[in-house]
């Protein structure tokens, strides 16, 4: 996988909207910590745009995004938030010019399909906070962000989960939202899985959907070869009022017992306050013993 050149003080970095409307106000405090670390946020007024939902409709979006994919001049591309909408755009993009200048693309959630583009076509991307959330972030989360961007080491050791299975495993990691990745099963856009480390998370998810979800990925062999599960925030779940039965935690384990592959529970990644950063494309280390760490490889 291509990297893109690490950012340094003065470094541009774009913010976009690929999916929901975001506000001035929701962004006045993370745009000034991104000044107060020595980069230089652009945007203009159309980032404010509202349509539904929507930070503007598909065609104003996409053009927004398009702009910053091909302009030399910025450094890494930040989503400012999630939500739904990305998916209604990918397939307008163009990636031509963005490979004369690769850039960082940053986020999580809806941004999954962002990721998932990325690695298809051969670059490491930045699962991280965005800054919607940069206000209830821990200090670790956005040091992460900090560090990814201008490539300092990362390295994660966390608590080992009694549903952890041990083991070791060397790979790429991708994945992502669960939710995203079932909404793109069949198309171009879906990660390779094979031989990869695959990492998921979740929010406000109701248990059965996590359950049909799960068997969705499992029976369209997305989960057959993989290397290692790393499984990150789980948040707000839900269940009917007859209980499903077991824990989203639980679902996820069942699906992937018999695969003879390390998984790692509880990873501080995902709809979580410390929601730390992880390069997708990038080789990491997995090791699941006591205690569960992933750490990138020495190059």
């Amino acid at each position: 996988m291509i990297a893109p050149k690490p950012l340094s003080k003065g470094s541009k970095i774009a913010i976009v909207s690929p999916a929901r409307f975001i506000s001035e106000e929701d962004l006045a405090y993370s745009l000034q910590y991104l000044r107060d670390r020595g980069f230089v946020p652009v945007y203009d007024e159309r980032l404010f745009a509202v349509s539904g939902q929507f930070a503007g409709d598909d065609e104003l979006r996409a053009s927004v995004l398009q702009s910053y994919l091909d302009s030399p001049d910025i450094d890494a591309i930040l989503c400012a938030r999630g939500g739904y909408g990305t998916v209604r755009i990918i397939d307008r993009l163009s990636f031509e010019k963005f490979a004369l200048k690769p850039k960082w693309i940053i986020g999580y959630s809806d941004i999954t399909v962002l990721h998932a583009k990325m690695q298809s076509l051969g670059y490491e991307s930045i699962h991280a906070t965005m800054p919607i959330n940069f206000r209830d972030n821990t200090e670790d989360s956005l040091n992460s962000l900090i560090d990814a961007l201008t490539s300092q080491p990362l390295h994660y050791e966390i608590k080992n989960s009694p549903l952890n299975i041990q083991g070791e495993a060397e790979a790429e990691i991708v994945g992502g939202n669960i939710s995203v990745l079932y909404s793109m099963l069949g198309s171009a856009t879906f990660p390779d899985t094979k031989g990869k480390i695959l990492f998921l998370e979740d929010l406000d998810e109701y248990l059965y959907h996590i359950d049909r979800m799960m068997f969705a990925l499992d029976r369209a062999g997305k989960l057959d070869g993989i290397k290692g599960l790393v499984v990150g925030g789980l948040t707000k779940m839900h269940d009917n009022n007859i209980p499903f039965g077991k824990t989203a935690e639980e679902i996820i384990l069942e699906r992937v017992a018999d695969k003879g592959i390390p998984v790692c529970f509880n990873f501080p990644a995902g709809h979580i306050d410390d929601n730390r950063a992880i390069i997708f494309g990038r080789n990491y280390k997995m090791s699941v013993n006591q205690t569960a760490q992933l750490l990138t490889p020495n190059s």
